[in-house]
């Protein structure tokens, strides 16, 4: 029985563990945890969240067992959330038991969307504000080429693995100093919308989300950690951008 306890306890913590790596609010990945847990026979299952690991607790015929796991970020992915969803469902209709679930667990791979795909997307809606705030063609484009290039270095400095504060800095950076052209060149009728238009793919919305539910929902502690996360990423763009703006000599907006 205790190497039963064994197996569910891991199952739970790594599932857990990869909710909360994956962007999943602290709500969903407590209660998830739990369900994946009670589904396969614990009598019991609390679960403690902090912003970089989580502590699984389960109770079976009275007997205990603790385990704990780090959760670095791996970037928002809700393909692997409602993969997990996918399994506690199957777990609680008696389809699986923890021992296949474990190994969909270990099948499941936080698959993207094709980076060139991505780039287009991105550049194509950081375009589309800069028309709805009054841009012409003009500004339309150069945002469009603006916020391309600012992806694929973004991209390409997430691929390496450095900080994340680092990254959005220097996007933030090569953003501004390919939209600052359509200032220095006078391109469009309002050529300060690119450089408002094309960063605005660095604004830190889904972490801000994330982290006013959580606080709403009780995880005060979860909620602070990821609003201030959220807002060193901001600030990491602000520096960038006002790095960029004081190299071009191109100061404000405009708006």
């Amino acid at each position: 029985m205790s190497s039963k306890q064994r197996q569910v306890s891991r199952l739970i913590a790594q599932a857990g563990q990869m909710l909360l790596a994956h962007g999943a609010e602290s709500t969903l990945v407590g209660s998830i945890t739990q369900r994946i847990g009670i589904a396969s026979g614990m009598d019991e299952v609390e679960v403690s969240l902090s912003a970089s690991s989580l502590v699984v607790t389960t109770v079976y015929q009275d007997h205990c067992i603790t385990t704990a796991r780090r959760s670095p970020d791996r970037g928002i992915n809700m393909r692997v959330i409602t993969q997990i969803q996918r399994i506690c469902i199957m777990l609680e209709k008696g389809i699986l038991d923890h021992q296949l679930a474990q190994q969909k667990l270990n099948d499941v791979t936080p698959e993207r969307y094709n980076r060139w795909l991505v780039v287009g997307m991105i550049g194509l809606s950081c375009a589309a504000f800069s028309r709805l705030a009054g841009g012409d063609l003009g500004v339309f484009l150069i945002t469009f080429l603006a916020s391309s290039v600012g992806m694929v270095v973004r991209q390409e400095i997430g691929h390496r693995h450095f900080n994340p504060m680092v990254n959005f800095a220097f996007t933030a950076f090569v953003t501004t100093i390919v939209s600052a052209q359509a200032v220095l060149f006078s391109i469009g009728n309002q050529p300060s919308l690119v450089m408002a238009s094309a960063v605005l793919m660095l604004v830190p919305g889904f972490p801000l989300i994330n982290s006013v539910a959580d606080m709403l929902k009780g995880y005060i502690n979860m909620g602070m950690a990821r609003f201030v996360m959220a807002s060193l990423l901001t600030l990491a763009t602000c520096l960038g951008i006002v790095g960029a703006m004081s190299l071009m000599d191109v100061w404000g907006w405009g708006l």
